[in-house]
């Protein structure tokens, strides 16, 4: 059953979240457990208050057109409503956690529910919110879509938020009802609407097209051809990229899965579900040494318990002692009775019989009709049951790794015990750990002073930058001028924003104003793209001077420089 479900309001989700930040601050970050801990305070304190009332079901748009072969818009919508509202601060529900709760409910994967059907099924994944809409077309190639918000918690039903555009720019229809759905639901928002318009400018929506039509696909096999012509289109596209690959490694195309998901770069948000994969890839096709590079890499950034446990897996197969791993994922997940089962054989080989005896019977308490688990435990027995070989005693004694010297570990019956391996992924597990780090970051910014809120928040906007996040990077640079409207490290960040939108003028007016406020290299620089891009070439120079002369060593603007002075311009 989805964690999602809940029949209560005191759903496991809200639990999930506390485990996560546990997992999170007290494995990786213990600078911050103690906020980690003020985070995840009981129902009703203000640190719960923090990341409750931000959970979104966004239900597929219905198709009020006629003409059926436009029913692939209907989950355009949930997929572009779910990246904006996630990159906006709320937490959809993906679209795998929708389709599991219909099937748990017994619901059709297609059913229109009614509002008294959506109100049920919101209470049961509990959503604070719910997102319902429709779109039309016309003949003149037009399509309208109107969409209104479900308030769960004080139930009520927001006005619709209507659009409309020519069908070729139907990503910006998408994006402009992101936008007002997100100012809907918080009134506080201030990212601008043509940050959410700029989100889509790289992506062609025949590639978009392709992509969706591959979601909706049931069968690896009917899902690749799509997907495979949205990367062609569109190969910066993450998310057909990283579908393109669970979808190669759902169709046991390891190889293709590998080289795939490894396209994806690290900084990219959907790297850590990639690596998983990527990990699972590596492991299938017996390159264990690659596959454990690929899940530590997640677990330096997520450390939950299925990545770590993957992890120790893959050391395993290279004759590498992985107790520690393993030990971490019992304690982050003591339930699952697999992580004791690979403690066991790794204490096993040790030699450590009483400890591995307490780990395989935690394994069978949890699993009695585990069959290997039984195998396992009588082989323990058996170990303890015969004196300790003197090689194993004095490898032990001189420090030796046990599991050098006992590389395997055969019953008479000839059973020998592999460690397992979790070979499914909790895409909502990822996405609730990053929203809880997200949220306990905040948290810890807010206890700063106020000039060092501005800091960070400008730091975060200037990494989010580099990665690509506009919408991401705006909302931290709008909170850095909520604090500080004179910060100019701020407007200069909100210059480079609009720049990316394409808004040249707003982007002048805003690297203007943070020169006014304080001289910086990152507003001089804006001013020198926009006079280049201008062919004012003079003045270009200008601005380049003067931010080397604040950034001698700025690689942007030695970059620039020599573009001028391919040109002909020499910086003054």
């Amino acid at each position: 059953m989805p964690h999602f479900l809940s029949q209560t309001r005191t759903s496991p989700l809200r639990t999930r979240f506390a485990a996560c930040i546990a997992v999170l601050f007290l494995i990786a970050l213990p600078e911050l457990a103690s906020v980690a801990q003020a985070q995840t305070a009981t129902p009703g304190s203000n640190g719960a208050q923090n990341y409750s009332g931000r959970l979104v079901l966004v239900l597929p748009f219905e198709n009020h057109s006629g003409d059926s072969s436009l029913d692939w818009i209907g989950e355009s919508f949930t997929a572009i409503l779910n990246q904006r509202l996630g990159a906006a601060g709320f937490l959809p529900i993906s679209r795998e956690d929708r389709m599991n709760a219909m099937e748990h409910l017994g619901l059709p994967k297609d059913f229109k529910p009614s509002r008294a059907t959506t109100f049920r099924v919101a209470q049961t994944m509990d959503a604070d919110y719910v997102i319902i809409g429709s779109y039309t077309t016309t003949q003149d190639k037009q399509i309208s879509a109107q969409a209104q918000v479900l308030q769960v918690r004080v139930p009520s039903m927001t006005q619709p938020v209507v659009d409309s555009t020519p069908m070729r720019r139907l990503l910006d229809l998408e994006n402009a009802i992101a936008w007002k759905l997100a100012s809907t639901m918080d009134p506080n928002y201030s990212v601008a609407e043509e940050t959410f318009l700029a989100a889509s400018a790289n992506l062609q929506l025949s590639a978009f097209e392709d992509y969706i039509r591959g979601l909706i696909q049931a069968a690896p096999e009917d899902r690749i051809p799509h997907l495979k012509m949205a990367v062609q289109i569109s190969p910066t596209y993450t998310p057909a990229v990283l579908a393109l690959g669970r979808a190669y490694y759902d169709d046991q195309q390891y190889d293709k899965a590998a080289s795939t998901l490894a396209m994806i770069p690290h900084e990219n948000r959907q790297a850590l579900e990639a690596g998983f994969y990527l990990g699972l890839s590596y492991f299938n096709s017996g390159q264990y040494a690659k596959a454990e590079n690929a899940f530590a890499f997640v677990a330096t950034q997520l450390p939950l318990p299925e990545v770590v446990n993957n992890q120790g897996v893959a050391a395993s197969r290279q004759g590498k002692d992985a107790g520690a791993l393993f030990e971490r994922a019992c304690n982050a997940d003591p339930l699952n009775p697999d992580y004791h089962y690979n403690f066991a054989i790794v204490l096993l080989h040790r030699k450590d019989l009483k400890d591995a005896l307490l780990e395989v019977q935690q394994t069978l308490k949890l699993r009695p009709n585990d069959n290997e688990a039984t195998q396992l435990q009588q082989l323990i027995q058996k170990s303890m049951a015969t004196p300790a070989a003197p090689a194993a005693n004095s490898a032990a004694s001189a420090g030796r790794p046990a599991a050098a010297t006992t590389s395997t570990t055969v019953a008479a019956n000839g059973f020998q015990p592999v460690e397992r391996i979790s070979r499914t992924y909790s895409e909502a597990s990822f996405r609730q750990a990053a929203f809880e780090l997200d949220q306990v970051r905040a948290m810890h910014i807010r206890r700063l002073p106020v000039a060092r809120q501005v800091q960070s928040y400008v730091a975060q906007g200037t990494k989010y930058l580099a990665q690509g996040l506009s919408l991401e990077a705006e909302r931290e640079f709008q909170a850095a001028l909520k604090m500080d409207g004179n910060s100019a490290a701020a407007h200069a960040g909100l210059a480079q924003v609009r720049v990316h939108n394409g808004n040249a003028e707003e982007a002048r007016k805003e690297a203007q104003l943070s020169l006014q406020l304080k001289p910086n290299a990152t507003a001089y620089l804006v001013l020198a793209r926009l006079d280049l891009r201008a062919k004012q070439l003079a003045a270009a120079a200008k601005d380049v001077s003067q931010a080397l002369q604040l950034e001698p060593d700025n690689a942007d603007a030695k970059g620039m420089q020599t573009a001028l002075a391919a040109q002909g311009e020499t910086i003054p």
